[in-house]
């Protein structure tokens, strides 16, 4: 938003047919409004508004009913340290009789929504349907790629923390949570299995070290989730990817449901699930808590590309690999909007935009950077005929049209 200006810049011609010229530009639709999520209460607004406003918009912000404070201290900070002007930025509170007040109201042009792909497809069919502009980030499930036959072992021993960090890190209920990890290993190849049985190992030790607690408390590194509703539901999902279990089923390498003192609280710790199917729960939804899917391995690297595109999803993928041309292979066969190379949550920094894609995502601009600004402003195109007069005559040396098409250059 602060470097908003370059990004508003227009195009301009002069001289296209005789005495015509044509200039493009940016300018505000008006009314936008924006419906954050519980999980980032400060991050989220602020892909939002902050350049809304700077394109010459009013803003009309909805944060989750869950979190509503943090919207009211961006607020504040705004009015009070920064000078905004009255009105410009208001924020509205409520479930979903103001959810549709905001998709059907005539004066909002724009709507913004971050959140799960239920109430994602219904704000982005309500708006639409009353002739707004909608971007709408959705639901996700983010695999990792391991290639142990082209990865050294000192990047090895580096993925785990990351892994560790993109999985349980804010207790997974972000939206580019790293929820599954996809090994290739051959089949028979038994240096590849003992490889891969080392990771998951490693990946159940440094979990099982993260302190559980309190988010005020700056020792804990995983916090509770938002509600027993999600706590409950999280539980039934893995639960459920048990059922039935037996010698080639799901194994539970690590448990997170019933840690001492979490009876009766929203906390669960970390939890690693191995031997996964494609049609299990665990993995056919988000979860949206602190689980780590490891899927059944997959001989080739193109065998895990297929499994990735075949996943409605396309928020955000990774690969840890050593080879290059792997790495390359893998970015340009993915249809994921955001790829990491040895990166596990590859969320871009603002000036470039959060290009998640596929079920991800509901309309065709993406939030924050170029389409962002772009989203919050449309383009009117002016074109002008200022005829040249003589200084003795009255008449102008250039006609303003007639009844036959314009051409390039004519007079």
């Amino acid at each position: 938003a602060c470097f908003i200006a370059p990004q508003l810049l227009g195009d301009s011609l002069s001289g296209i047919s005789g005495t015509m010229d044509c200039v493009s530009y940016r300018e505000p639709l008006g009314v936008c409004a924006g419906i954050c999520p519980f999980n980032f209460p400060a991050m989220i607004p602020l892909w939002m508004f902050p350049l809304a406003i700077a394109a010459g918009n009013t803003f009309v912000l909805k944060p989750s009913e869950k979190t509503p404070g943090v919207s009211l201290l961006l607020a504040q900070m705004l009015y009070e340290d920064c000078g905004l002007p009255e009105n410009v930025l208001q924020v509205v509170h409520g479930g979903k009789p103001m959810v549709d007040q905001i998709c059907t109201h005539p004066a909002v042009r724009a709507v913004s929504f971050v959140g799960s792909s239920r109430v994602g497809r219904y704000i982005h069919q309500l708006s639409s349907k009353h002739g707004k502009r909608v971007q709408a980030n959705l639901g996700a499930k983010n695999h990792a790629v391991i290639l142990l036959d082209e990865i050294s072992d000192e990047l090895l021993e580096k993925a785990v923390p990351a892994i560790v960090g993109a999985a349980f890190g804010a207790a997974g209920q972000r939206c580019m949570a790293l929820s599954t990890l996809v090994f290739v290993v051959a089949a028979g190849d038994l240096a590849l299995q003992e490889k891969k049985d080392w990771m998951i190992s490693e990946i159940c030790n440094q979990a099982s070290a993260l302190t559980v607690g309190n988010g005020m408390d700056p020792t804990s590194d995983i916090g509770p989730l938002i509600t027993s509703e999600s706590k409950q539901r999280v539980m039934n999902i893995i639960d459920q990817a048990l059922d039935g279990n037996d010698d080639d089923a799901v194994q539970l390498n690590l448990d997170g449901r019933r840690r001492d003192g979490m009876d009766g609280t929203n906390f669960i710790g970390p939890t690693v699930l191995s031997n996964v199917t494609t049609d299990n729960r665990a993995y056919t939804e988000e979860i949206f808590g602190p689980v780590l899917t490891c899927l059944q391995p997959v001989d080739t690297l193109e065998d895990a590309i297929r499994l990735i595109n075949r996943n409605p999803y396309g928020n955000g993928c990774a690969l840890f690999t050593s080879n290059g041309s792997a790495a390359r292979t893998f970015t340009s066969k993915v249809h994921v909007g955001q790829v990491g190379i040895n990166v596990p949550i590859p969320v871009p920094l603002p000036m470039f935009s959060f290009t998640g894609s596929r079920g991800s995502l509901l309309g065709d601009l993406n939030f924050y950077g170029k389409s962002g600004v772009q989203f919050y402003t449309q383009l009117k195109t002016v074109s002008t005929n200022w005829p040249i007069y003589n200084d003795n005559a009255a008449s102008s040396s250039s006609s303003l049209g007639g009844v036959t098409m314009p051409t390039m250059g004519g007079k």
